[in-house]
């Protein structure tokens, strides 16, 4: 790495280490347990995708380029990795039902629209219950209502029925949104790394436009028009998508290798007095 990359990188790290240490900080995360947690990352990075080609990886070489003393890294190797498969499969399932509730012809009336629905139906009608059997595999229906029901996306209607409030879901809980933290930031810093070695192919779509000098009164308008046309075009893409992946699409697409992709769109902003950005 030359002198002057690695002044940029230096640089950039502390702007991306800022509001990461702000949130650990609000959650009484001390630098050691970081610093541990950084430990194991560094240790499973280098075991799982620096190997020589050709070669097993050994403890030696992951010491080598970590660091970190072989014992050390043995023993960060045997430690397990923390678990949050259950705000994953929470957040992805309760995606799949609004999704199946948008898109499934059973479920939507014939203008293409949502239909209202009952929790449980006779003789095998349109209802929460096929839904949540349809696009969720076996999770209890009312436990997905509820989650559903709790962050807005559904809200109960006269007699019984129940009416599709969104059309997306937006995780309400705070276990949720911390592991939207690892996910989302995890997809961004991936898009960066990718794009500073695409020497010759082509690079991942990464775009902002930002300004400086701002007026306090234009921000209420700003992050109306952002939501607005950001979920528009979020809402296609999702037509898209939905039309080819296998877990929704109707013809029946040909098994094969799996792919995950996607777009993600954020909106940002800073008071006058944050800190500078270089």
């Amino acid at each position: 790495m030359t002198e002057t990359a690695n002044r940029a990188l230096t640089a950039a790290l502390i702007r991306l280490l800022r509001p990461l240490v702000r949130l650990l900080l609000r959650y009484g995360v001390s630098y050691q347990a970081f610093a541990d947690l950084a430990r194991w990352a560094y240790v499973d990075v280098a075991s799982r995708e620096f190997a020589i080609p050709g070669r097993k990886q050994t403890v030696s070489r992951v010491s080598v380029l970590t660091g970190l003393n072989r014992k050390e890294v043995s023993r960060l190797q045997a430690t397990e990795q923390p678990d949050d498969t259950v705000a994953e499969q929470r957040h992805n399932r309760a995606t799949r039902v609004i999704n199946g509730w948008l898109r499934d012809p059973r479920f939507r009336d014939d203008g293409g629209h949502p239909l209202p629905l009952p929790f449980e139906a006779e003789a095998g009608g349109p209802s929460i219950t096929e839904l949540v059997r349809a696009h969720s595999g076996d999770m209890p229906p009312r436990a997905v209502l509820d989650e559903l029901e709790r962050t807005g996306a559904v809200h109960a209607g006269d007699e019984g029925l129940h009416y599709l409030a969104a059309e997306g879901y937006v995780p309400g809980g705070e276990v949720e949104k911390l592991h939207i933290l690892g996910s989302d930031v995890a997809e961004l810093v991936a898009t960066i790394d990718y794009n500073l070695h695409a020497e010759g192919g082509e690079p991942r779509f990464q775009r902002k436009v930002a300004y400086n000098n701002l007026p306090a009164e234009a921000l209420p308008a700003l992050r109306r028009l952002t939501a607005d046309r950001s979920g528009e075009l979020l809402l296609e893409l999702n037509e898209w998508f939905a039309a080819r992946d296998r877990d929704t699409a109707q013809d029946g697409a040909e098994e094969g290798d799996r792919h995950r992709a996607g777009l993600a769109i954020y909106y940002f902003e800073d008071p006058d007095d944050a800190p500078p950005a270089s």
